[in-house]
């Protein structure tokens, strides 16, 4: 098994040392990259397929083949930081996703997970595979299901058009039609799909060794495929809420909007995440919890105002990242960039003008006096985060747009506190002008 690992944007070239991949092997991830959700995203798609070697974009993740995992990290660097390793991208990119997804990791799985040895999708492997392995202790949950049978005694109703028809040859039976409680129901049917998918992909032992015993434990389900599944049917309550972190790694895992597991003609798979989303989700998720004890609510991707109207029609509807609303009236509007913004000393910072532009639009469109532009902060720029106000149109004028960076290292708290930081001292900012 050839496991190589690049950062988001970095090439490796092609060869046979443990720096370079075989270029036969990496025709393989090329052709698993370009069968996934993303490989239109943007004009750029998941890899850069060169004559000399591959070169990752924007998406982060693991492009798997049956001889070869190829994993992108992307790079999560603190204020200050210089050339962070790899187990450390690994541990925050996964955090970022657990926060994004709702996800709990406690303390002892932390230490358990061998962040070194493993890459990404294998951490995540494991990490199901315990959290599952801990619910079926617990008990597989049942529910009560319509059921049919033909048995010598009535048992609930009796079916009569099966019974008039089907039996009519076969007085002694009788067409039943009861409620049992049963196993097979959708919620453990996702589990199950989830370990047969996994199976085909894990390379460590010890997931392998963890999949094999829980596909034991589920071998009376119904074997479903990923695209066939009845999400809707499932129905989290008190009486089964342990499983709702299982539901969205399960969801995580088969594919979602937001990445893609595909089997094509090499039998591969691809667990991928546009890093701009994912910034974006986490940023919702910490931004949700550190107002909750305000009057304020964060909304993601919505609005849907018109830019331009021809007579009544509505054309070019915009979806600012994030919307920050104090009752009815929209105090904030933030969009995230995943990019890597220059230097102070640099006048634009590396603002894009377009990214201005649209910032200014939805200012206008939504009658938001208070619009953010908000950026990781990297090792590059200075160890303070960055918050610049510029004045809109004109000089002092009471719109303004900041440029904001949010160093997305160390414990979330803090960047909870950052974005909560962020947002009041912005209103308090458009109150007072």
């Amino acid at each position: 098994m050839i496991r190589r690992t690049i950062r988001e944007w970095e090439r490796i070239r092609y060869g046979t040392d443990e720096t370079t991949i075989p270029e036969s092997q990496a025709d393989q991830v090329a052709a698993e990259a370009q069968a996934s959700v993303f490989s239109g995203l943007a004009g750029e798609g998941v890899l850069e397929h060169g004559r000399k070697g591959l070169r990752a974009r924007g998406v982060v993740g693991v492009i798997a083949t049956p001889d070869c995992q190829l994993e992108i990290l992307p790079k999560i660097e603190g204020a200050g930081e210089r050339g962070v390793d790899d187990t450390t991208l690994r541990r925050r990119l996964i955090h970022m996703l657990a926060i994004a997804r709702n996800i709990r990791i406690d303390a002892g799985a932390v230490t358990q997970l061998g962040w070194q040895r493993h890459t990404i999708l294998e951490l995540l492997i494991r990490l199901y595979c315990s959290k599952l392995a801990d619910a079926v202790r617990q008990g597989i949950p049942q529910q009560y299901t319509d059921q049919e049978d033909d048995l010598p005694a009535l048992r609930g109703r009796l079916d009569l058009t099966r019974q008039f028809s089907t039996l009519a040859v076969s007085p002694q039976k009788l067409a039943c039609r009861f409620d049992a409680r049963s196993p097979d129901i959708a919620l453990n049917q996702v589990m199950r799909a989830a370990i047969d998918k996994l199976s085909r992909v894990a390379q460590a032992p010890d997931n392998q060794r963890a999949l094999r015993e829980l596909s034991f434990a589920y071998s009376d389900i119904s074997k479903v495929s990923p695209g066939a599944l009845r999400w809707d049917l499932i129905v989290l309550d008190r009486t089964n809420s342990r499983w709702q972190e299982l539901l969205a790694l399960a969801r995580l895992l088969l594919g979602d909007r937001h990445q893609q597991t595909s089997a094509g003609s090499i039998d591969g798979y691809a667990l991928l995440f546009e890093m701009n989303i994912l910034f974006e989700e986490y940023v919702a998720r910490l931004l949700a919890r550190a107002l909750a004890d305000t009057d304020l609510n964060v909304s993601m991707q919505g609005g849907h105002r018109d830019c331009l109207f021809d007579g009544e029609a509505g054309r070019f509807r915009t979806r600012p990242d994030l919307i920050v609303r104090q009752g009815s009236r929209i105090a904030l509007i933030i969009d995230t960039k995943w990019k890597r913004i220059t230097r102070i000393d640099d006048p634009k910072q590396g603002v894009s003008q377009a990214d201005v532009y649209q910032l200014m639009a939805y200012g206008r469109v939504y009658s938001c006096p208070c619009v953010v532009l908000l950026y990781p902060h990297h090792g590059g720029l200075p160890p303070d985060p960055i918050l610049q106000q510029y004045s809109i149109a004109k000089p002092g004028a009471k719109e303004s747009l900041f440029v904001v960076t949010l160093d997305v290292s160390g414990p979330h708290r803090k960047h909870e506190t950052a974005l909560r930081d962020l947002v009041l001292d912005r209103l308090t900012t458009v109150v007072a002008a």
